[in-house]
């Protein structure tokens, strides 16, 4: 499971990315948090850009199989929670990310290093049929 878990924040954090996501981290939290195992933290930069986001993650893991088991947030795409019980995703606008400091509250996780592509770089790895 832990294998594909991190697949899946990677796939994740890739979505993100994509769409011109800033500041993205990822945290191991197994051992710190009995909630979940990961945790997905990146930032929009109106709530519309947090709200297209949220739907591009979403997309991404449909495509994977998987849905959420709860969505929180919609309503004002300031802080938008996406819970996929072993993964869970917070995406913010700057100033509410500021507020609430998550990554201070699970400092104790391990920082897991992101294995994120730039689009011409995807592009090149496809043409070298690097990726399938």
């Amino acid at each position: 499971m832990k294998e594909d878990s991190l697949r899946l924040v990677n796939l994740i954090s890739q979505a993100i990315f994509d769409k011109k996501g800033n500041n993205i981290i990822a945290l191991d939290v197994r051992g710190v948090s009995s909630l979940t195992d990961f945790i997905v933290i990146a930032e929009g930069n109106v709530d519309r850009h947090v709200l297209a986001l949220a739907n591009e993650v979403e997309k991404t893991l449909v495509d994977e199989g998987e849905k959420p088991l709860r969505v929180e947030g919609r309503q004002n795409g300031d802080w938008v929670i996406l819970d996929y019980g072993v993964i869970m995703v917070h995406l913010f606008m700057p100033g509410m990310r500021e507020k609430y400091q998550l990554e201070k509250l699970w400092s104790e996780g391990k920082l897991i290093e992101l294995e994120l592509a730039c689009a011409a770089q995807k592009t090149n790895a496809q043409s070298n049929g690097a990726v399938g």
